[in-house]
C-alpha cells in the first residue's frame, strides 16, 4: 500500500495496473521473484490538517468514528493523523504487513490503534491470500481513506464514505487476477470479524464480534478502473440506547421500544459501483452506492460522488459534486423512538472545489472547500446539532499529506 501511496501522481492507476499486467502477460512463468532476498521496510504516512465551517449550529466530522467536529473556529481533530507501516518480504511468496495509526477517535484521544496486521501468501503473480486484520475496501479506494497523500482531495468525499464507518476485519481475503488481453479482470473474496465502537452522544457502540462479508470485481481497460462491490454486515450487539429510553419513556413501554430499535443479529447490505479514469492531466472518478438497512433504527440510503481534477504543472485544481438521501422509516412507537430513528437521517447535496499542490515529491499541500446544502432534518452524520440547525453548512479545510 505505501509503496504505491509514495508514487501517487496522475497516471498511477494505470501504472500498477500495467505492471500488474506485465508480469502476468510473460505466460504464468514461474515467480519472478523466487531468488528475491528477505527485505525489512517501513514507511509512513500524514496529514496536518486545520478545518472550519461556517456554522456553529451543527459540528463537521470526518465520519462517524468521530466524536466531536469543527464549528466555526479552525480545528486540527477532523483531518490529522499519522501512520507507520512495516512490511517484511520473508520470501517470494510470503510477505507480513503492520500498520499502526494514531487519529481522533471515538473515545476522544489519539491514542495509536493497529489498522493492518496480516500475513499474504502469494503462491503465483495471480493469486493472492491474506490472513489477519485487513483494511475494509469493498467502496473503491476505502483501503486508503487515512492516507491522505493518496487522494486528489482534503478528505474522501463523505457523502459517499459516511455509511462505511468500519476500517478493518479480523478475518481473511483472497484474490485472483486474470488478464483478457491487454486488459486485466481483478475479483477479490472476503470474509471477517468487524471490530472497533462507534461513539454515540455519551456512549460507544460496540461492533465487536459483527460479521462482514463480500467481494468485488474490477475491470482495468487502459486509464479506466471499473469495480462492482457487494458486502453485508450482521451486527452483534444493539445501540447504547437504554439510558435514553429508560429516562424518557414509562417503564412499560421501554423493553417495546428497545426491541424494536435492535440492531444485534440485523443485517446492512452495501453495493457500490465505480469509476476511475487517470491519465495524462486529467483525473476522474465516479462513485455510486446503495445502503440498505435491517434494523429500523437506521434509514437505508443512495449516495455518490463525481469529481473531475486536471493537472497544471505541480498544481491540480478540482471540482466535484456529491449527494446523499435516505429513506424515512414510518410507524415510530412514539415521539421518543422517531427522534432516535431521525438520528440516521440525510438528505443532502455537496459543491467540492479546492486544488492540491505537489510541493515536493513526497508533500502536497491542498485547499478546499465543501458547499453542504442539505434539508434542516439532515442531521447524519453530524455531532451536536442545535434546533437551529438549517441542513447548511460551508467547510473550510487546509491539509499538508506527507509520506516518509
Amino acid at each position: 500500500m505505501m509503496g504505491f501511496c509514495k508514487d501517487s501522481k496522475p497516471g498511477l492507476i494505470h501504472r500498477v495496473f500495467s505492471c500488474l499486467a506485465g508480469a502476468l502477460l510473460i505466460g504464468f512463468a514461474p515467480y519472478a521473484l523466487a531468488d528475491a532476498e528477505p527485505s525489512f521496510t517501513v514507511q509512513g504516512f500524514g496529514t496536518l490538517g486545520a478545518t472550519r465551517t461556517s456554522s456553529n449550529d451543527a459540528e463537521f466530522v470526518r465520519d462517524l468514528s468521530q466524536p466531536r467536529g469543527a464549528r466555526q473556529r479552525w480545528d486540527a481533530r477532523v483531518d490529522s493523523l499519522l501512520g507507520v507501516q512495516a512490511n517484511w518480504r520473508i520470501n517470494s511468496q510470503l510477505e507480513t504487513v503492520v500498520q499502526a495509526v494514531s487519529r481522533y477517535r471515538y473515545d476522544r484521544t489519539f491514542s495509536p490503534e493497529l489498522s493492518w496486521v496480516y500475513l499474504k501468501y502469494e503462491p503465483s503473480p495471480n493469486l493472492s491470500l491474506r490472513a489477519g486484520r485487513l483494511g475494509t475496501e469493498f467502496f473503491m479506494m476505502a483501503d486508503s481513506r487515512l492516507v491522505g497523500y493518496s487522494f486528489l482531495t482534503v478528505r474522501p468525499p463523505g457523502d459517499f464514505f459516511w455509511s462505511l464507518p468500519f476500517y478493518n476485519i479480523d478475518g481473511a481475503d483472497v484474490s485472483l487476477i486474470v488478464p483478457l488481453g491487454d486488459d486485466l479482470l481483478r475479483g477479490k473474496l472476503f470474509y471477517g470479524i468487524s471490530n472497533g465502537q462507534l461513539p454515540l452522544a455519551a456512549n460507544q457502540w460496540k461492533l465487536d464480534g459483527s460479521v462482514m462479508a463480500g467481494g468485488y470485481v474490477d475491470y482495468q481497460a487502459g486509464a479506466w478502473l471499473f469495480r462492482a462491490s457487494y458486502a453485508n454486515l450482521r451486527f452483534k450487539h444493539d445501540l447504547p440506547i437504554d439510558d435514553v429510553l429508560q429516562a424518557n419513556l414509562p417503564p412499560l413501554f421501554v423493553a417495546q421500544a428497545a426491541a424494536y430499535l435492535a440492531t444485534g443479529n440485523t443485517r446492512s447490505h452495501y453495493y457500490s459501483l465505480g469509476a476511475i479514469y487517470d491519465s495524462g492531466p486529467w483525473q476522474l472518478q465516479l462513485m455510486l452506492n446503495r445502503t440498505r438497512q435491517g434494523s429500523q433504527a437506521f434509514e437505508s440510503s443512495d449516495a455518490g460522488y463525481v469529481l473531475a481534477g486536471y493537472r497544471i504543472a505541480s498544481v491540480t485544481p478540482f471540482l466535484g459534486y456529491s449527494w446523499a438521501s435516505s429513506e424515512s422509516r414510518g410507524n415510530a412507537l412514539n415521539p421518543v423512538v422517531a427522534a432516535i430513528m431521525a438520528d440516521a437521517h440525510v438528505d443532502q447535496k455537496t459543491s467540492i472545489l479546492g486544488a492540491r499542490w505537489d510541493l515536493a515529491r513526497n508533500i502536497a499541500l491542498k485547499v478546499q472547500w465543501d458547499a453542504i446544502r442539505g434539508e434542516p432534518t439532515s442531521i447524519f452524520p453530524y455531532r451536536r446539532e442545535s434546533a437551529a440547525w438549517s441542513g447548511k453548512m460551508d467547510v473550510f479545510s487546509l491539509t499538508m499529506d506527507f509520506v516518509f
